[in-house]
């Protein structure tokens, strides 16, 4: 279950990352309210997942999903590029969860 929440929670991580971008530096308050309730629900999870999840492994996997979340909504939704390098950095990042998860 920990490992389930701890997925959930990274994935909440890409939300308010996209949602703190489109605040427009808490300018617009849909999206700054969404960022307030993603990240609270995240930290949430992380903690809750934390309890039975090693510190490092949990908190490595949590900001690779947030960060490979992130990086894959910019390129999908804003038009960021999508280079062969900055795929195969992804694509490091995801061996690297992968592997925390399978060491675990």
């Amino acid at each position: 279950m920990a490992w389930i929440v701890l997925i959930v929670s990274g994935i909440l991580e890409t939300v308010w990352a996209a949602a703190l971008n489109a605040a427009r530096g808490f300018t617009r308050v849909g999206p700054s309210v969404l960022f307030v309730v993603a990240l609270v629900a995240s930290m949430a999870g992380l903690s809750y997942a934390m309890r039975s999840i090693p510190i490092g492994t949990g908190y490595a996997v949590w900001v690779g999903i947030g960060a490979i979340g992130t990086a894959v909504y910019g390129m999908v939704a804003l038009g960021e590029p999508a280079t062969v390098a900055r795929l195969v950095c992804l694509g490091l990042i995801v061996a690297g969860v992968v592997g925390l998860k399978v060491l675990h």
